[in-house]
């Protein structure tokens, strides 16, 4: 296996500790004949643990070699597969070195591990090659991922060379991309380096809500659509902010539009208030990409003394470096001008200084205008929230009549936070409990 990875070009220069190189090292030493079978054994008995870690975290299923191998592939951000996603594969020279990679991925896909398994008496890898997963609920892993991998690792398996082989693998990159834009719908921030490099973590378990679950709002949630088909059709669009009382529905709204739009290369990615310093190298990192990036910001507000919405007010407008047409900043808050005013701001006495209070009071309250589009949630009336309650109701199968409904929804409210989206929603989930 080492001399078969040992051809790679674009695709080489794994770390020592991938599965990859990990096997191939364990194949290099029983083929030698000089090793401790028992060391060995454990060696391959550690990877083997590490791919069905992997086959749990992103649901992998029937041959978990192969769907590792896919991973790989699908995962490895080269020159190559950067170019693919975003113009598909072109006819250069370097399609000859991506054909040889992918013949050696195909020697790969089809190792015979017989002669491994005879020598150290195990049966692992003929068991990984068909097996069987047990069922595992959605939010334990990124079930779009898993079906995207598994499908194309049967293509793959099935190629008869090759050029066939480059046509799958090449054709995943320019439809989704390749590395974890390319499968995943959401992110948040990780780490940051001294050299200022984001490291982006998949959100796996966001909540598959689409705009039609949120009953009600019909006026804002068009605003909502209208400016994002604008953005992912190339057009101009604006950054959004969404206001209103909380429990209304605004954050639903935002991750609903990413479940809606992710297969037209939409993304997320949510940062919080003390990344706001790190917002342009995020931006840096993802300008590039074929994709189009909404940068997500939950209950946008300031006090005062905070002055991190100086970082957000150079980025969205007025720093050095002009905002890239693939990313729109989509915020929610409680406050309409997101910065909490006093009565000193609107005195307009000087400071030491020589600024006036005024001044600054403008400038906080600029924030807002950099927002192109404002979209007000505000309370659902009494009437509204009895109608959103009982939808709710029947969507989750409460089969009460709706008068019995509607009286205990306004019971409910009076005892649970008052009228809301929120409310309503936590009400159906008592009744469903009570019929459950």
């Amino acid at each position: 296996m080492d001399q078969i990875i040992s051809k790679l070009i674009l695709y080489g220069g794994y770390p020592k500790d991938e599965i990859l190189m990990q096997m191939a090292d364990i194949c290099k030493k029983v083929k030698s004949g000089d090793y401790d079978k028992e060391k060995v054994v454990e060696q391959a008995y550690r990877q083997v643990k590490n791919l069905l870690i992997l086959g749990t975290d992103y649901g992998f299923d029937t041959n978990l070699w192969h769907n590792y191998l896919t991973f790989l592939l699908i995962t490895n951000e080269n020159p190559f597969s950067l170019t693919s996603e975003k113009t598909g594969a072109g006819n250069g020279s370097v399609n000859h070195f991506a054909k040889n990679d992918y013949k050696a991925f195909l020697e790969l896909f089809h190792y015979d591990f017989s002669y491994l398994e005879e020598a150290l008496g195990v049966d692992c890898f003929s068991t990984l090659s068909d097996y069987t997963a047990i069922g595992k609920p959605e939010l334990m892993y990124n079930k779009n991922v898993s079906k995207k991998v598994q499908a194309l690792s049967l293509k793959l398996a099935a190629a008869k060379d090759e050029d066939e082989f480059f046509d799958g693998v090449t054709g995943f990159y320019k439809d989704y991309g390749v590395g974890m834009f390319g499968l995943n719908k959401a992110f948040r921030i990780g780490c940051v380096d001294e050299k200022g490099t984001v490291t982006f973590q998949a959100i796996n378990n966001m909540e598959h809500v689409v705009l039609d679950d949120l009953i009600g709002y019909e006026l804002q949630k068009q605003k909502l659509i209208d400016n994002t088909e604008a953005f992912v059709n190339g057009k101009k669009a604006n950054n959004v902010l969404l206001f209103g009382d909380s429990g209304t529905g605004k954050s639903t709204s935002i991750k609903a539009i990413v479940n809606e739009y992710y297969d037209k290369g939409l993304r997320m990615i949510e940062i919080y208030k003390h990344q706001f310093q790190n917002l342009s190298n995020v931006i840096a990192q993802i300008k590039n990409r074929n994709y189009k990036f909404i940068i997500y910001m939950d209950d946008l507000s300031f006090e005062d003394f905070e002055i991190e919405y100086k970082f957000l007010k150079a980025v969205i407008e007025g720093g050095v470096e002009t905002k890239p047409e693939n990313v729109l900043i989509y915020a929610t808050s409680n406050r309409r001008h997101l910065i909490k005013e006093t009565w000193n701001d609107r005195n307009d006495m000087e400071y030491d200084n020589g600024l006036h209070r005024s001044d600054t009071m403008e400038e906080k309250l600029s924030l807002v205008y950099r927002f192109g589009v404002t979209i007000c949630y505000s309370k659902p009336s009494p009437k509204q929230f009895q109608e959103i309650s009982l939808g709710l109701a029947r969507r989750a199968g409460i089969t009460l009549d709706d008068e019995t409904i509607l009286a205990e929804a306004n019971k409910w409210e009076l005892s649970h936070g008052g009228i809301s989206g929120r409310t309503a929603e936590q009400f159906v989930k008592y009744l469903s409990a009570g019929e459950n």
